[in-house]
């Protein structure tokens, strides 16, 4: 190999600092306007909805005329949502993740399954709508009703909680569960005494994260026919529904016949970033509570 010299490596070492620089420089640049972007918008969704919320805004029933508008029936949608979701991606989610890291055989079956879980973690949403419409609202003929939205949105973050319990689960150091193991327990009493109160912050770290983005979904749910109209409020997940992120879309479609309706979106949106940083907020805190060092 010929010998460079100095001056060439000094050349080449300078190019690698200006490329650095500049590669640095457009990060910092391209995170700067995503910034300046989100900031304006929150600003101007929390300026023209910030004045509507009030009791009667979050206690009322949807109406035609905006001013008498409500949105406790999105609210109470959402609960019931999520009073499906959360049970179904639980136990499937993670009852898949204790069987794949501590159950399965390593070999090309677990390694499929394993890259199919990571595959549908990146599958676009309204797939998942299409999906369900397909299975849930035709094939099982549920309609459009709480059951068949929560059935679908369950579908959509499965992958995700999966990923999250196994990185979980994986992360508690191996000398406990073979010291439980070593004591004379079986296999179950480790996993539910061990293995599962130690990843306990991570699993439902993962869940509420997930849970958060089945909440701010619209595009399922419009694909299934869930409806943003005037209905009754649902009272079990046998009913008709509707969700905050339905009824923003809805509004803000009708913004363009009445000017009013730009600002019942708006309000909602400020309703909906409550709780979804309410959930966030609950994750860290959960994470920090009860997470352990060994």
């Amino acid at each position: 190999m010929k010998h460079m010299d100095s001056a060439t490596v000094q050349k080449r070492m300078q190019l690698r600092v200006t490329m650095n620089t500049v590669a640095k420089g457009l990060f910092f640049l391209s995170s700067l306007f995503g910034i300046i972007v989100l900031s304006i918008l929150i600003i101007r969704v929390f300026s023209e909805g910030i004045s509507w919320i009030n009791l009667d805004f979050l206690s009322g029933k949807l109406s035609t005329q905006p001013e008498r508008a409500g949105i406790m029936g999105a609210i109470l949608g959402t609960l019931w949502l999520m009073v499906v979701v959360a049970p179904v991606t639980m136990f499937l989610g993670v009852g898949t993740a204790i069987y794949l890291e501590l159950y399965a055989k390593k070999g090309k079956l677990q390694s499929f399954i394993q890259t199919n879980i990571a595959n549908l973690a990146g599958v676009p949403s309204i797939v998942y709508g299409i999906l369900g419409m397909t299975v849930f609202v035709r094939a099982l003929d549920f309609s459009n009703i709480v059951l068949a939205g929560g059935l679908t949105m369950s579908l959509l973050i499965l992958p995700i909680v999966i990923v999250a319990s196994q990185e979980a689960i994986r992360a508690v150091p191996g000398y406990l569960s073979e010291a439980s193991l070593g004591m004379g327990a079986t296999k179950w009493q480790t996993i539910k005494n061990i293995i599962l109160p130690a990843s306990l912050p991570g699993i439902l770290t993962g869940a509420i994260l997930s849970l958060s983005r089945a909440i701010g979904e619209t595009a399922p749910l419009v694909v299934i026919g869930i409806p943003a109209l005037l209905i009754p409020f649902p009272g079990s997940i046998f009913d008709k529904f509707t969700v905050l992120p339905m009824q923003i879309y809805y509004w803000t479609l009708d913004s363009s016949l009445v000017t009013e309706y730009a600002y019942l979106a708006a309000a909602t949106i400020v309703v909906l970033l409550m709780v979804l940083l309410l959930l966030n907020a609950t994750a860290i805190v959960i994470r920090n509570k009860f997470q352990r060092r060994y």
